[in-house]
């Protein structure tokens, strides 16, 4: 089965939390990949998400750790929403 992964870029202006976070995240931008997979017997290319995980510290933070953590889509969603209704 074909797969693909794609990279965004997410930007907070303030700082976030997300479930199963221990702390809030800073605010910054954050790379956030996205897995997908080839949905086969379509009479066009259709992919379906099967994993999506954001990496941590934010781009501009230098730290001697990074780390990959997987989330759930809808809860960035949510998260970014409610950013951008604050800003």
């Amino acid at each position: 089965m074909a797969s693909r992964t794609t990279q965004t870029v997410v930007h907070f202006s303030s700082a976030f939390r997300l479930p199963g976070f221990d702390a809030p995240q800073p605010a910054g931008d954050y790379r956030v990949d996205h897995d997908e997979e080839l949905i086969e017997g379509t009479s066009r290319l259709a992919w379906r998400r099967v994993g999506a995980f954001i990496h941590l510290p934010a781009i501009a933070i230098q730290a001697s750790t990074q780390q990959m953590v997987p989330i759930n889509p809808a809860d960035l969603e949510a998260a970014f929403a409610k950013d951008l209704e604050q800003s």
